[in-house]
């Protein structure tokens, strides 16, 4: 039997991002859909939607394009975003994972913002998949970003607390609380040789040990964070028998602040016998290595997600509310807040962690079966939208 095409757009995810919780989120997505089309009998072929990267991609397919936006292309009435938009039969868009909010300012809330409205004025079907929705602190964006979500096929959330937050904002349109699906990238846990020591895994964020964008602790965190991860970093090392793994989750040569690699580099260098991981190719090679890993702690969501899914006892270290609201959300309160808490509660609660770390296993284990279980509510919201979609 002949299977019914359908043209899938992947908006505001990426095939080549430094940042490997956005390779992650669309390799996750794609391990969703595929499995989903296939149930349903389609031959899907995706174009992703986003911001061009001059990094190399690291997710080739057959069935895959990508269109990166530039400035012009919102506005090109041919070729740029409307022509990407006109080619697709239904628009997934991911905001990133959490991008649709106005905290990270006017030009990224607009550029998030129109193109869901490009999606809307073209006719085409708008889901929003799993992601932290909000806030909008300023009036005129959130009764834009209320207006946009009541039009949209289906919005779905990836925890509780932008569940509550669509309530209190008032959007009708349907929604389906789900889980990040990163959940979903696949990986292969390396072979473990007896006797090898226990590897403790930690991912440095090169922007919070830098002070944020702005150099002067931009996200208003209680600790000295660079301070904190030093004293850690060499607290590990100093145990017997454990091996200090330090991991980039964010990498490369003109990302500036951002890059994990250049802090994990310094803390290398200053504490003897700790293996600075390279950047990985690729989020698959980020998680097989940390799903090899005992115990894992760090500050980027995805590298925690990465753990987390992989069955590896995971502190995630949280500088917003979208730590605790997805960890919070599965179960899972061995969230620190960097916001709040003193160092010392952080190292208090990182160390006995890794104490308790066998009961932290069988937790984290409860808590990636119940985000399985939330991704297959989004695949049933799904389905209806995508048969849909192909009988245009």
């Amino acid at each position: 039997m002949t299977r019914r095409s359908l043209t899938i757009g992947l908006v505001w995810h990426s095939t080549q991002s430094p940042n490997l919780g956005l390779g992650a989120l669309t390799v996750g997505h794609l391990a969703i859909l595929d499995d989903l089309t296939a149930r349903l009998g389609l031959q899907p072929r995706y174009r992703v939607i986003g911001v061009g990267d001059r990094s190399p991609t690291y997710i080739n397919r057959a069935d895959l394009t990508t269109k990166g936006l530039r400035t012009k292309d919102l506005v090109n009435p041919v070729g740029g975003l409307a022509g990407a938009v006109r080619a697709c039969d239904v628009l997934l868009d991911i905001g990133g994972g959490d991008s649709f909010t106005d905290i990270y300012g006017a030009v990224r809330f607009r550029r998030m913002t129109w193109t869901k409205v490009m999606a809307l004025l073209l006719g085409r079907p708008l889901v929003l998949s799993p992601q932290t929705i909000g806030p909008f602190e300023a009036g005129w964006s959130r009764r834009i970003a209320v207006a946009v979500m009541n039009r949209c096929r289906l919005v779905t959330t990836r925890d509780d607390l932008s569940t509550a937050y669509l309530r209190t904002l008032g959007v009708r349109a349907p929604a389906v609380e789900a889980t990040d699906v990163a959940l979903r990238l696949p990986f292969t846990a390396p072979e473990r040789t007896p006797g090898d020591p226990v590897k403790v895994g930690l991912n440095v964020s090169g922007l919070l040990f830098g002070g944020g964008y702005t150099g002067k602790n931009q996200f208003g965190l209680a600790a000295d964070y660079a301070a904190m991860m030093r004293r850690i970093v060499a607290r590990f090392a100093a145990m017997e028998g454990v091996e200090v793994h330090l991991v980039s989750h964010v990498a490369g040569d003109h990302i500036g602040v951002e890059d994990d690699h250049t802090a994990c580099r310094a803390l290398a260098s200053e504490v003897p016998g700790t293996v600075c991981v390279p950047p990985f190719p690729d989020p698959v090679a980020a998680k097989s290595y940390i799903a090899g890993l005992d115990f894992f702690a760090g500050a980027r969501m995805h590298a925690c997600i990465a753990a987390f899914s992989a069955g590896v006892p995971v502190v995630p270290m949280a500088y917003s509310r979208k730590f605790k609201g997805l960890f919070g959300s599965l179960g899972y309160d061995r969230v620190v807040d960097c916001r709040a808490d003193s160092a010392e509660t952080i190292e208090a609660a990182l160390f006995d962690a890794f104490a308790d770390r066998a009961a932290l296993a069988a937790q984290v284990r409860a808590g990636a079966e119940r985000g399985l279980a939330r991704l297959r509510a989004y695949e049933d919201a799904l389905t209806p939208i995508l048969e849909e979609a192909a009988q245009r």
